[in-house]
């Protein structure tokens, strides 16, 4: 916003700060709202209709002549396309995708298990340590790395290498079924 270039009586303004214009001689004044303004082309004039043929928005204001959108209460949806079949349906709606039914693991190493060195680990002691970021999801052991001591794991899945070197080292392995 820009300041209007008028001097204001000091005596007027009780509120606000006084500012002194040094080009000017030291002139004072208060700069508060109400000597601001908006800058120009920032507020544009409502658009009047309906008042005249010389207002050049005059008869049909600028809706043009019959049909839907020259009536009142014209509100139709995104897509509408003049009363014909839209495209969404007029396009053939085919296929289907599994996502939704795929299960997504939240997967977890052998080798941060063992750094770990816990007896039993379970998804609350996973989520404590920062290796999931949900415990009610289902979680996959994953067997990169190696483990020294005996370990009992619950999880919803294992892969084969972890399962084998889990029970090779005289630990449990434990499914969770959620």
């Amino acid at each position: 916003m820009r300041v209007m270039k008028k001097k204001i009586n000091l005596k007027e303004k009780s509120s606000g700060k006084i500012l002194t214009n040094r080009n000017k001689g030291g002139e004072s004044f208060y700069l508060n709202l109400g000597i601001l303004s908006p800058p120009k082309g920032a507020r544009k004039r409502k658009k009047i209709v309906g008042r005249g043929p010389s207002s050049g928005h005059g008869k049909t204001s600028g809706r043009g002549v019959k049909g839907q959108t020259s009536r009142a209460g014209r509100h139709f949806y995104i897509g509408f396309e003049g009363g014909g079949v839209p495209l969404i349906r007029r396009l053939p709606k085919r296929g289907f995708s599994r996502d939704k039914l795929k299960k997504i693991y939240q997967i977890v190493n052998l080798k941060q298990i063992a750094l770990l060195k816990y007896r039993e680990v379970d998804p609350a002691l996973l989520e404590e340590n920062n290796l999931i970021k949900d415990k009610d999801k289902p979680i996959k052991i994953l067997g990169d790395g190696e483990i020294n001591h005996p370990i009992t794991v619950k999880a919803h899945a294992f892969s084969k290498s972890a399962k084998e070197k889990i029970e090779k080292i005289g630990g449990k392995v434990e499914i969770i079924h959620a």
